[in-house]
Formats: C-alpha cells, structure tokens, sequence
C-alpha cells in the first residue's frame, strides 16, 4: 500500500508517463544494443560497448530524474549539481562494464551482466537520491531499500539472460519489459522507501512545479537525442550487416558442405551444416575454427585435405577440407568447406567386411573359409593336420515356417555370435549360407575336433528367446581330415559334407567322421533321389489298398491306402528304401500330395462308401499349408470329409507338439479323422494321446509279430485296449496274419484289425466288387 500511495499520491502521473515511455523506449534500445554485442568484431567490441553504455547509461538516468521530479513531496525540493552528474556518470560507466561482462561467450556471462547492470541502476538511484534536498525531515524505510535492491538485481539479471538466450534473440520484447521492470521496481520501491516530513516554509517562498515541468522535458529531449543516436547507429549497423549475412547466407546455406568464414580470426558466418556437424546450437559466430581442428592451420589453399574434427560431444569427425582466400580492400576472408566423411568411409569399411564376411551372422563367409583353407593346405602353410567340420542346424526349417524368417534370422544371428565367442586362437568358423557353417582347425588328434564339437554343441543347441517365444534347433555335424581324407580342399568340404548326412541320418549321435564306404552309400542315395523324381514325373507310382474290417464280425471297415513305386523294368522298389529319402531331400510333399489326391480319386469312384486312411509324413505334417491342401483336393475330388482318415506318427508329434496339435484340429475342423499310427512304438504315447482327441489307435505290428512268443506282447496288447476303452477310441491292429491272432483279438474286445489275414495290399478299380459287409472275400 505505501508503494501505491508513494505512486498516486506523491507523483505527477504526467512526468510518470513521460519517465514509463522514456524507460521502455530506451529499455528496447539497449535490449537490441546488447544482442549486437555479441556478434560485433574483436576490434569494433570497445565502441559498441561505449555506445550501449552511454545509450544504457542514458536511459536509467533520465528515467530516474524524470521520475524523481514527478515526486512531490508537498515541500521545496533541490538537486545538488555534483551528486546528480555523478549519479549520469556511475550510470553510464556501470551500463559499460555490465554490457562488457554480459558480451562475453561464457555460460554464466549474461546472468553475471545482468547482476552487474542491476547493481549499477541502484548505484546511480540512490547517489541521485543522496542529491535530492528537500526543506523537511527525510526518513528511509531499510525494508524498502533492500527490497529496491532485489528487484533491480533480479530481473535484471533475468532481463539481460533472457536477452542473449539461445534460439529467443529474435524477439527483444519479453527482455525489454524485464528490463523495464527492473527500472521501475527499484525506483518506485526506493520511492517509497523514503519519506519526507514537511517545515513551516519560509515567508514568501514560490512553487517550482512549473520550472520542475520544463526541467524534466528538457531531460527527457536530451535523453531521447543520446538514445536516438545510439539508435540510428544500431540500426544503420544492423541493416548493413543483415544484407551482407543474407547474401553470405544464400551462398553458404545452399551448399550441402559446412562452410565457414573466417576473417580476423574468428568466424563472422557459417551456415547450419556446421552447427549440425558439430551437434550443438550454441553461436559460434566470433570464435575460431581452430577450436575444433586444432591442424586447420596447415591446411593449403586450393588443396582437399583429410582432418579430424572434434564435435561437441568430444567425438571425432573425419572430413575433408578446402580452403579458399578471398582478399577485399579491407578484409581478408578464409573460406572453409568442410565435407563429413563418416558415411563414405563407413560405406567402404561395410562394403571390404560385406565382401569377407556374413552380413547376418557376422561370421567369415565362404570366400573367407575358402582363402583360408587355401593358405593353410598350401605347402609353405603352418603345416599341420587340419580338421574340417561341416556344420547343419536341424529344424531350422520349422523355425522359419512356424515363427517367421524373422525369427529365422534372429536365432542364427545368435547362434553366429555365440560362435564367434567360443572360437579359440587358431580355430577358423564361417557361415556358408543359409544354416550351414564350416569350421577348420589345426589338429593332433581327433579329440581335439570333439571338443570343438562339444562346445559347438552348446552354443547351437541353447534355446534363444524371440518375441515371447523359445527358439531352439539342432546340429548335425560332419568331419573331415585333411591329409588323411583328402589332398585336394575341394574334395575334402565334399567328404565333410558326407560324413554331415551320415550324421543328420543317425539317431544315436549328431557328429560323424568320414568313412570311405560313405561315398558308395550316398552315390546310391542320390540315384535314388534322382529316380524318385522321374517317378514322380512319369506317373510311376500306384495306390495299392489293404483292407481294415472288424474284429467281431469281419466287416469291412474301410481300406488304407499304401505307396507303390515299379520302375519301368518292372523292378518294385521298397517304401522303406525310398521314403526317408524323400522325407530328407522334400520330394515327400509332392509326393505325399499325389497320394493323398489320387487315394481321394479313386475311393470317391468306388460304388460303396468305405472309408480310407492315408498315411501323413511328419513332413508334410510340419508344413503349413496342409489343411488348406486337404481342403482343396476334397473339393476337387467330390470325397466326403467323414470317409477320409488321416493317419500320422507319434514322432510326428513330438518335434513341435504344439504347432502340431494345432494343425491337427484345423484339419479334424474340416470333418476328417485322425488316427495315431505305430501306436506303442513312439516315446511319449501317453502325453500324446491326452494333447489331442484322436478318433482312432492303430496298435503296431511288432505287438502282434510278438504275440506268440514272448508274453508281455499279450500285456502290452491288453493294457492298450483297456486304455482305448477307458479313452472311448476304437483300436486297430495291424499285422495280423494268423487266425490264433485275430482271435486273441476278439477275445479281448478289439475293434478292428488289417493285415495279411484278411486281405493283401493291392491295386483296386472303381467297377471291382469290394465285397459286401462279412464276405468272404476280406473276412478271416
């Protein structure tokens, strides 16, 4: 309340409005004098600081005394001369040094001017007070005085750092009106500090308000002379140096390189490729290249030269440098481009390590494994047997087909560096392409090659988590010596190889070491493989059927559908010798598919509706496609879902049971039944019958080839039917060539039976008479 009464009451609102519009006039002046200081030249800096002192100086002044006359007391008041020139001078020299501190480049520079200029401001209100006499007692409220102080120095310290602030100095007005606030808060809070206790006048004294009105008009013109001087340099200044940075600008900015522009020493232009190669946004106007390249110095005008700069961030930059010199009248400038070669160089380091190495795994790629068996198989080598190992992950198909190559890429990813970490001094691993890799070591014995598969084994066979999934695969592993298997490297990645197919075959182990015998047998398993094809081409194989027909009464059930191939010189050849074949070269699923449409075929033409079982490969059973497949070939074969049953392994079961289980509901979706073949020989019968609902148990033919001579066939018999029973899932038997069989079958309540009993495999035409329910023709 003093403050405003101090303000109402004790002052001539005219010559307040008159100090208000002097204080925000000169308040922008100084604010725009200010933000040109720290762009000014080393050798104009003295003289811009000269003129935002005076300029500054000035405006606090004439505010304080134009305010200091609109204070009316209701008593005579006077100025001594030497205390108010002494206020203008310590208001002009504080500005000065203010201004200096706060064109610095330091971080705190600006807060530390703006303390500086607050201090000032106060120095000169209160020496100007100290020259106001007035005929009265006069007291000062301490409160009030330290409150003045606080304001000045606070919001000057706030004005002069909102002013040089990064990214604000394109608008001067929210530290103008800072400024101003400064001013004002110190002066009208001093003000009111202080208070004048009138004495009985003198006889016959005059009123001086008239003269005071002239006196404060007066100041306020000379004032606004010195700031419009100050003014029309500062805009004289600015317009000149604004058109020269544009046209500067224009050419520099429209280069993709950094340009800079040195003269003096400093950099008086740069466009933003620089401050963006360099990561910051601080103004680097008036600094030296030579901060961040230290060697530009040696730099040759009209030459390109290789440099290093350091960022902000510290980190070191290659680039490449060209210097030009451009000499006027009375300047000379350094023109720098500088050109970031971090992309380049990067792209020729990626492009020699893409050339000689995987890009997936990280791993040596096969012109790497290539070279460096060369050189170690090469007379001048280090002359030491060598071991090559040739490397496949298993199931690694089913990781791409069930979770994605994404996934795919991921788990080999890992399973490369997982590689690269177990590899010791001398042991040389490689990725060929896809899931192969190689590895080649020095060897004294064969142990050292098992210990560079146990490791392996490890690193392969480790589960690897993938987008809340467990990726996990296999190895199969083949070794060759060298010299022992082979002189030649060629010869010797073709043995390894061999021996990896001996042990993808093998169930007892994952690692096989060549054996000559091995060619002969592969030879043998590619003319298979390439007769298979032919077959397949050349409508080779046939359907034969073998009836299914119940225990008790001998009818017939249905028939399964089972895979012949004849070659064209009448040669029959063995499912057993061709199928694992098929399944490890994929010809399964073009030719589980032609069974599977040609089965449907030939029932769908059958004059009765008997029902048929057609085997499925864990192959085809992996695929993903299958139940639409099932799907299309009954369509176009016109055979009802319910007379097709589809018969699988449980070793199908175990490699993904649950992609599997889910496969298998899509196709039991579609009105097929499914039926667990080889029942009792698998490894985990039990669990696989409580995963999913079967419709059928066939019960293996090696229970019922036992079953007269060895008495835990009968139990092992005996506890399946009880278990089919329990489950309510009929039971088939297969194998059933003597009557003693089929009626130990009946007596203990099996559902159905199929084998050489009641009928043979062979070939059937829709016209034949499949026989009635009970004939002779299939029945016991």
């Amino acid at each position: 309340m003093r403050f405003l009464t101090c303000l109402a009451y004790d002052h001539d609102l005219r010559l307040v409005l008159l100090a208000a519009i002097f204080c925000l006039t000169g308040s922008a002046i100084t604010i725009r004098l200010l933000q040109r200081l720290r762009s000014a030249d080393p050798g104009t800096l003295l003289a811009w600081v000269f003129m935002g002192g005076v300029s500054t100086g000035a405006t606090i002044w004439c505010t304080h005394f134009i305010a200091m006359m609109a204070y009316q007391p209701g008593v005579a008041v006077a100025y001594d001369p030497l205390l108010t020139a002494l206020s203008l001078v310590i208001a002009i020299f504080g500005s000065s040094i203010a201004l200096a501190v706060a064109a610095r480049r330091q971080s705190f520079a600006s807060a530390a001017g703006g303390l500086l200029f607050g201090l000032a401001v106060t120095a000169m209100h209160y020496t100007g007070m100290m020259a106001f006499a007035a005929r009265g007692l006069v007291e000062w409220s301490p409160a009030y005085v330290t409150a003045s102080i606080l304001f000045s120095v606070v919001f000057g310290a706030m004005a002069f750092r909102r002013a040089l602030s990064r990214g604000k100095r394109g608008n001067p007005w929210p530290a103008t009106a800072l400024m101003v606030t400064s001013i004002v808060l110190l002066h009208f809070t001093g003000m009111a500090a202080l208070t004048v206790i009138p004495v009985a006048p003198e006889p016959g004294q005059v009123d001086s308000q008239s003269a005071t009105m002239v006196m404060a008009f007066a100041v306020a013109a000379v004032g606004l002379l010195v700031l419009g001087t100050g003014f029309a340099t500062s805009v004289l200044d600015t317009s000149a140096h604004i058109a020269w940075q544009r046209r500067l600008a224009q050419v520099m900015e429209g280069s993709v390189d950094a340009m800079i522009v040195e003269s003096g020493g400093v950099i008086v232009a740069a466009n933003g490729a620089f401050t963006e190669l360099l990561g910051t946004n601080d103004d680097v106007l008036g600094q030296s290249l030579h901060r961040w390249v230290s060697d530009i110095g040696s730099v040759e005008p009209g030459s390109l030269a290789q440099r290093t700069l350091q960022a902000a961030d510290g980190s070191p930059i290659p680039v490449e440098i060209a210097l030009r010199v451009d000499t006027s009248e009375t300047k000379s400038f350094m023109i720098y481009a500088l050109r970031d070669v971090r992309q380049r160089l990067a792209q020729e380091r990626r492009i020699a390590h893409l050339a000689r190495n995987d890009g997936l795994t990280g791993l040596p790629n096969r012109a790497s494994f290539l070279e460096w068996s060369h050189r170690q198989a090469a007379p001048d080598g280090p002359g030491r047997p060598l071991a090559l190992l040739s490397i496949d992950l298993d199931r690694f198909k089913e990781v791409n087909d069930t979770h994605g190559h994404a996934a795919g890429d991921h788990l080999l990813a890992t399973i490369g560096m997982r590689m690269k970490a177990l590899a010791r001094p001398g042991e040389f691993l490689a990725r060929l392409g896809g899931d192969e890799f190689v590895a080649l070591i020095g060897i004294d014995s064969h142990e050292d090659a098992i210990d560079l598969i146990d490791r392996l084994r490890t690193a392969i066979t480790m589960p690897v988590e993938y987008d809340r999934s467990t990726l996990s695969c296999g190895m199969s592993v083949g070794v060759a010596l060298w010299p022992q298997d082979a002189d030649e490297i060629s010869a010797l990645i073709n043995n390894a190889d061999l021996a990896m197919y001996r042990a993808k075959s093998s169930i007892a182990t994952d690692f096989c070491f060549y054996e000559e015998e091995m060619d002969q047998t592969v030879r043998a398993r590619r003319r298979i493989a390439t007769e298979l094809r032919d077959a397949l081409d050349h409508d080779q194989f046939a359907i034969h059927w073998q009836v299914q027909a119940s225990v008790e009464t001998g009818e017939i059930t249905g028939y399964e559908a089972l895979l012949r191939w004849t070659k064209p010189d009448g040669t029959n050849v063995s499912p057993f010798e061709f199928i694992t074949i098929a399944e490890q070269t994929g010809l399964i699923l073009p030719i589980g598919e032609w069974v599977l449409r040609r089965a449907c075929q030939e029932a769908a033409a059958w004059p009765l509706p008997w029902k048929i079982a057609v085997n499925l490969s864990p192959v085809q059973l992996g695929h993903v496609d299958l139940p639409r497949l099932v799907h299309q070939i009954l369509i176009e074969t016109g055979l009802a879902p319910t007379r097709l049953e589809l018969e699988i392994t449980e070793s199908a079961m175990i490699t993904d049971p649950e992609r599997t289980t889910h496969v298998l509901r899509q196709l039991k979706a579609l009105g097929v039944s499914i039926a667990m073949d080889d029942f009792g020989t698998g490894y985990s019968s039990l669990s696989t019958l409580r995963s999913f609902p079967f419709d059928k148990i066939k019960l293996d033919r090696s229970f019922m080839t036992e079953l007269d001579i060895a008495p835990q066939s009968a139990a092992i018999i005996r506890a399946v039917l009880a278990l089919g029973e329990s489950l309510a899932i009929p039971i088939l038997a297969e194998g059933v060539e003597t009557s003693s069989q089929l009626e130990f079958l009946r007596a203990e309540g099996c559902n159905e039976a199929q084998g050489y009993l009641l009928g043979r495999p062979g070939l059937m035409k829709p016209e034949e008479d499949v026989g009635e329910p009970g004939s002779s023709k299939h029945a016991a």
